[in-house]
């Protein structure tokens, strides 16, 4: 074959190549932007203490002994909405996450972009109020203005549907109730400065809050739920990475489930060990008291909750949060790797 006539096909075969690397994605599956090895794990997670498995297990390196020659690289998020947008953009292959985000990100991908994998932490979630609000019953709630950690997150969802039951009407409702959606820094400033009267938050910002401005819980949220028990942090895994990368996904939760029950097993030692994880990633640690009493008010478990999951979807449906149509969330769970390892660890698995 003629030299020119080899260039010519050599040429059309690189053609090709670049054209069909740039085929759009059309199907329901999140567009693919970046690229993923199998060797590789991706996980994003909070500094919050119901991800506390993930902060002291990645921090330490319990997760990676675990995951062996698996390569785990870690992101940390401060909110659900964008942690769940990397997910989709395929940076990372597993959030530890809120479960409004969750149901959010299921139900935007048409119920194809991710699944529930695992449960993370129940409780953990209060409403404080500042000592001079005046507020002592919700008899007093007229007028006061609420905050929350952002428009439609779980706790926001709380929030809300609190105020609702109780015959309360937010502003944009035509109502005399303000609620603020706000970073938990910056509702902790406005306690500080009085700007609110209080804020349903997660801990240990409700420990901080009550140490640290004049204030005291008027509700722990346990108290809204039978036996106490609501999720409030989940392990979901993007769907395509799931079906092709079960093995490293098992290894993640063999290593999930013994964090958690290794915290539950030792909680002096793991406060201390969450604060020093903290403190690397932050330079700061959480006063002693605040941390204990935070803890005091979470229990983490692998269990989703996935009655208490449901219950929270029908609250956000019922704000407005889900659109015009009630959510169906038949298939946001995938626990089969999990019941699958509870099963070799002679734990009983998740119904």
């Amino acid at each position: 074959m003629k030299f020119g006539i080899k260039l010519t096909i050599a040429g059309i075969i690189m053609l090709l190549v670049i054209v069909t690397s740039y085929i759009p994605n059309f199907g329901n599956q999140p567009a693919i932007v970046s690229e993923n090895t199998s060797g590789v794990l991706r996980i994003g997670y909070f500094l919050n203490i119901n991800h506390a498995q993930a902060v002291i297990g990645l921090g330490n390196g319990d997760f990676q002994k675990k995951m062996g020659n698996i390569k785990v690289e870690t992101q940390v998020f401060n909110a659900g909405p964008s942690e769940m947008e990397a997910l989709f953009a395929n940076r990372i292959d597993v959030a530890y996450v809120g479960p409004n985000p969750a149901i959010n990100g299921y139900l935007k991908t048409d119920g194809q972009g991710l699944r529930i994998i695992s449960g993370v932490s129940s409780g953990g979630a209060v409403f404080v109020v500042r000592n001079d609000s005046g507020i002592e019953s919700v008899k007093d709630f007229e007028g006061k203005k609420f905050a929350s950690p952002q428009l439609g997150n779980t706790q926001d969802v709380s929030l809300r549907t609190y105020l609702l039951k109780n015959g309360y009407k937010t502003s944009e409702n035509g109502g005399s109730i303000q609620v603020i959606p706000a970073a938990n820094s910056d509702i902790f400033t406005m306690m500080e400065r009085k700007e609110i009267d209080g804020a349903w938050v997660p801990e240990p910002w409700g420990a901080k809050l009550v140490q640290e401005t004049n204030s005291h819980i008027f509700l722990d949220e346990r108290d809204l739920w039978p036996n106490g028990k609501f999720t409030t942090a989940l392990i979901v895994a993007r769907t395509d990475y799931l079906q092709s990368h079960p093995d490293i996904i098992k290894k993640l939760l063999e290593a999930h489930v013994d964090e958690t029950l290794w915290i539950n097993n030792n909680k002096d030692e793991a406060i201390n060990a969450f604060n020093e994880q903290n403190k690397m990633l932050t330079g700061k640690t959480i006063p002693q008291d605040e941390i204990i009493q935070a803890f005091s008010r979470m229990v983490l478990t692998y269990d989703p909750d996935k009655d208490s999951l449901y219950k929270v979807a029908d609250n956000a449906f019922n704000l407005g949060f889900l659109g015009d149509k009630k959510p169906d969330l038949t298939n946001i769970f995938d626990l089969r790797i999990l019941n699958q390892i509870l099963e070799e660890k002679n734990l009983s698995p998740i119904q």
